[in-house]
């Protein structure tokens, strides 16, 4: 009988915690509507803007209250205006900083998909690749960017003779 206790205890436990256990890992999804009509984009905009520059002149590493505002302001301005790539690269560069590999690898492809044409977005994937010591990945990015109007870009014509030099490629740092 007292097994059967602790057996019950320990169900209406399970039952009680699981909802939170839920939320807390993301499980449920929660529909609030938000009306992005009434937002002003210019106004969160600066205030986003406010919050990421804060955080790349003070070298932030870890999530604060800046983070938290850039990030959740970024990803309001990104479904309000999701042709915006700005937005979508800048929740990327947030999330690569944070170390979440996963979410910063997500918005760059995002961006890549939202203007295939810009070199922005893959500068800002070969500088993920880099940041990680996988230079053939970064490189094909790099080259991508140099392709689509980087070619004349300081930082990616850097990055990109850093890498054949680290490659040993010579026929690769003469073509650049």
């Amino acid at each position: 009988m007292q097994q059967f206790s602790k057996l019950i205890l320990i169900l209406a436990a399970m039952f009680c915690l699981l909802p939170s256990y839920a939320a807390i890992n993301g499980n449920i999804k929660y529909t609030i509507p938000i009306e992005y009509s009434a937002l002003n984009e210019n106004e969160l905009s600066a205030k986003a803007d406010s919050y990421y520059n804060t955080i790349l002149n003070t070298n932030k590493t870890k999530l604060d209250e800046d983070f938290t505002s850039a990030l959740n302001l970024y990803s309001i301005l990104s479904n309000k205006n999701p042709e915006n790539i700005e937005y979508t690269l800048r929740l990327g560069k947030l999330y690569d900083i944070l170390g979440k590999d996963r979410y910063a690898k997500s918005n760059y492809c995002k961006a890549i998909g939202i203007n295939t044409a810009a070199p922005e977005p893959y500068f800002y994937m070969g500088e993920f690749y880099y940041k990680r010591q996988n230079y053939r990945r970064a490189l094909k990015y790099y080259k991508e960017a140099a392709n689509r109007g980087y070619s004349n870009h300081p930082a990616t014509v850097l990055k990109l003779k850093e890498i054949y030099l680290k490659l040993g490629d010579k026929e690769g740092l003469k073509s650049i």
